[in-house]
């Protein structure tokens, strides 16, 4: 990847429906060579896919959290597997630290919050977990 890959996918981030046209004026290329370097990220799994970035209208209706978990050692596969399972668990990351796993959460409400804490509180294996409730958001920027 050179740095016009890098301006590539930062266009691309701030606006993925963007056409091969308009990027190609905003990075000063061909459509032809815009398109092929497009081909060669999705290609090499630089880029894995395109998706919506829902507004806060759309998530305004959600309550998210951030869960701290901490696992037994060796129960770390089963714990993913069940939290996999679950809808509401939109990302899980592995961590440095005292907890072992990252998690955020989106649910209707504080009442379906509380049973999935419950529910994560009870796969075999884990030990503990801290909730954090998001109340706002002050800064999203794309990746």
């Amino acid at each position: 990847m050179d740095d016009i890959d890098n301006r590539l996918l930062s266009e691309l981030a701030n606006n993925a429906r963007a056409s091969v046209s308009t990027l190609g004026r905003k990075l000063g290329l061909a459509r032809t060579t815009v398109q092929a370097r497009i081909e060669k990220l999705e290609r090499t799994g630089v880029i894995a896919g395109y998706t919506v970035r829902l507004g806060e209208p759309a998530r305004r209706d959600r309550i998210r959290a951030t869960v701290l978990v901490n696992f037994d050692p060796r129960a770390g596969a089963q714990v993913v597997s069940r939290l996999k399972a679950m809808p509401e668990v939109e990302v899980a990351h592995t961590s440095s630290g005292r907890f072992d796993l990252v998690l955020q959460l989106a649910t209707r409400n504080t009442a379906q919050l509380d049973e999935i804490l419950d529910v994560i509180g009870a796969i075999p294996g884990v030990r503990s977990s801290e909730s954090l409730i998001h109340l706002s958001t002050k800064i999203d920027r794309p990746v």
